[in-house]
């Protein structure tokens, strides 16, 4: 039986998902209820593999703060931190000691898949190559590294190429198995990367790198319209993974201690989270996520909506495709349409919107 230990890389700064990035790190952003990168956490749990080193940089007190040592989800996990950026293989490189003799496993904490991990590690057994890479085909090149396989076998590779020049489809997940051999091929101590360096290196030096095309979900939480279209995957049964709260009819997840008035239209699919308070003659109308202790006024509007926790839509506003994130206050009446809001944002974002009241004086 080989055993497996892994890396979730989760060092990153994620500047085009701002400004949900200036309240926490790209693998903490709120994916449904829980942290984008707590869904590879239960990934890796469900297929047995309790051993996860995490990189870090950026804002790494939240991530310890909700990982801790891994127990909560039956895992064992510990931390890199690193003060300067060393890049996806030299912060790899610099935790070597934590890898044995087997197969490691590299995955990011900013992605969202289903992958079947031991179908994965069949094929890379199977091929005897130093290294693995789950590929995807996708719509769009141009923001993913590709490759051109012959049987399994990688044979070129190209790092985010332009959409006239791409030489694939096939996309680079970012989701690695290696052998560890692939140590002897990355510097110690070095800025380095697997896209731009490694992989061409070892395709120069004839080492033998296969391409496992996987049929599962991935998508990779790049940006803003990425992870509102992610979240509707997940809400819609897409993607394959564990939401939180207790799953009714009509694609509705409730937590606990959520307080609706029957006088509220709710259409899925739509996740609450814990003592939620929606009141009087709200409307909810999915794909839509409530966070944790938030509360949605008398005649409040949610059209397909992403609403982190502790968040007070007050009576009568309105939101459409918008997502609001940790602590935020939308006044009454307040017309609000494909905004990303953080805190600091809302004021500026509020003076400048359509109010109900406003418009009805000037139909009149």
């Amino acid at each position: 039986m080989v055993s497996i230990k892994a890396m979730i890389l989760a060092a990153g700064l994620g500047t085009r998902l701002r400004p949900l990035t200036n309240v926490v790190s790209k693998p903490m952003v709120q994916m449904a209820g829980r942290p984008c990168m707590e869904y590879a956490v239960r990934l890796l749990a469900r297929y047995g593999i309790k051993d996860i080193i995490v990189n870090l940089h950026y804002k790494p007190e939240l991530i310890k703060a909700h990982f801790g040592d891994g127990s909560k989800f039956g895992v064992n996990i510990s931390y890199s931190y690193e003060k300067e950026l060393l890049g996806t293989a030299g912060g790899f490189k610099r935790v070597q000691s934590f890898f044995g003799s087997d197969p490691a496993l590299i995955i990011s904490g900013d992605a969202l898949t289903d992958i079947n991990l031991d179908k994965f590690l069949a094929f890379h057994l199977e091929n005897k190559g130093i290294a693995t890479l789950a590929l995807k085909r996708v719509a769009d090149p141009t923001q993913y590294g590709v490759v051109i396989r012959e049987g399994n076998r990688i044979i070129r590779f190209q790092e985010k190429p332009k959409k006239e020049e791409a030489i694939s489809n096939l996309a680079n997940t970012g989701i690695y198995l290696f052998d560890p051999a692939i140590f002897d091929h990355i510097p110690a101590d070095t800025f380095y990367d697997f896209g731009k360096q490694v992989f061409p290196e070892l395709l120069a030096k004839k080492e033998a790198m296969a391409g496992y095309v996987m049929q599962d979900y991935w998508c990779d939480v790049g940006d803003l319209n990425v992870y509102k279209e992610a979240h509707y995957d997940m809400l819609t049964g897409v993607v394959q993974v564990e939401l939180p709260g207790k799953r009714f009819e009509g694609n509705i997840w409730l937590g606990q201690r959520v307080s609706i008035s029957p006088h509220t239209k709710l259409v899925g699919p739509a996740l609450i989270g814990d003592n939620v308070v929606i009141e009087d003659g709200a409307c909810i109308y999915g794909p839509v996520v409530i966070g944790s202790n938030t509360t949605i006024g008398r005649k409040a509007v949610i059209k397909r909506g992403i609403l982190w926790d502790n968040v007070t839509i007050s009576a009568a506003a309105e939101l459409a495709d918008s997502v609001i994130a940790y602590d935020c206050t939308i006044p009454s009446n307040v017309l609000l349409q494909n905004e990303i809001l953080d805190k600091s944002l809302v004021q500026a974002a509020c003076k400048a919107a359509t109010y109900k009241e406003v418009a009805a004086t000037q139909e009149n």
